[in-house]
């Protein structure tokens, strides 16, 4: 482990590398560098505005590819930030090779990641803290309901495009709690359909959101396989999950829904977020357009029976 500075940010890394380059875009004011990808991730302001810079190629502690893998996944993901352009997807502004790293530069988005494992550690050390996870989790119903949307609206539009949402996950997710806005913050690993998982076991993704096929080498990741995480994503929001539960997705490779008592909003809704995540994906909804109708009609339900918002 090497400590890396750049103005009064300091960062582990494997290796001593020179980043007063990045100085065009201002003052370093925060840093991620504990990332499995391979990059380093440094806010930098200049005045008024700030920046969002990932750097691949930097071999960071937790990498999970070498440096040359990372620049290459990073070269090759840029574009997608430019064909999947929406309302809620952090704006790249330029992309480019420098030196032996290859370098994003997007406008800064307010918000925490809602699955921010770099800070786990400091949440165990102080009991007091609140992970965004958590705060999110507190949110009013309604605005949970609005982040929900925000995210059907995103997956939409990646299928409407012909892409396929890989590695999609609720560290995919920023929420600013100033503002109730929710942003999409890394599709790195999306891909142009037709997709097939050729890794099995190992394919992108986190087991606690994975839906069957994505365990299976040879089968089908498309609409439906979105579908379900979002379902997942969707049980994330609104359910609740003992450690003992979110242990056995991991043991057996498995999602699987929490009992309706567990569950925030009304039956209708439930019924519908557990669809989602039907095992078989001939259960599943066929599209977004099919899931978003029912999950809308089973929203405005959910204004008109007050006592679900007092379940919890």
């Amino acid at each position: 482990m090497i400590i890396n500075k750049l103005d009064s940010i300091e960062f582990r890394l494997k290796e001593l590398h020179d980043f007063t380059w990045l100085k065009k875009y201002g003052t370093a004011f925060w840093v991620v560098d504990q990332t499995g990808s391979g990059c380093i991730c440094i806010g930098m302001q200049n005045r008024n505005k700030k920046y969002f810079c990932k750097i691949a190629g930097v071999n960071t502690l937790e990498a999970e590819v070498s440096p040359k893998e990372s620049v290459e996944i990073l070269k090759q993901s840029a574009h997608l930030y430019y064909d999947l352009r929406h309302p809620h997807l952090v704006k790249i502004i330029e992309d480019y090779e420098y030196n032996q790293f290859y370098v994003t530069i997007f406008e800064w988005a307010k918000g925490e990641c809602l699955f921010d494992h770099w800070n786990f550690d400091k949440y165990q050390r102080d009991t007091t803290l609140k992970s965004p996870k958590d705060k999110f989790k507190q949110l009013p119903v309604g605005k949970k309901l609005d982040a929900v949307d925000v995210l059907f609206s995103f997956l939409q539009n990646v299928s409407k495009r012909g892409y396929v949402a890989v590695d999609f996950y609720d560290g995919s997710i920023m929420y600013d709690f100033s503002t109730d806005t929710t942003t999409i913050c890394d599709i790195d690993f999306f891909q142009m359909a037709p997709v097939i998982n050729d890794k099995g076991l190992e394919w992108f993704g986190t087991k606690r959101l994975k839906a069957p096929e994505e365990y299976i080498k040879g089968s089908a990741i498309d609409e439906q396989t979105n579908i379900f995480t979002l379902g997942a994503l969707i049980f994330e929001c609104f359910g609740y999950f003992s450690d003992e539960e979110i242990a056995r997705r991991y043991k057996n490779n498995q999602f699987l829904p929490c009992s309706f008592s567990a569950w925030q909003l009304n039956e209708k809704s439930y019924k519908v977020a557990a669809r989602a995540v039907s095992h078989d994906k001939k259960d599943r909804y066929m599209t977004f357009a099919d899931f978003f109708e029912e999950w809308k009609d089973a929203s405005v339900a959910i204004f008109n029976e007050k006592d679900d918002f007092e379940r919890f």
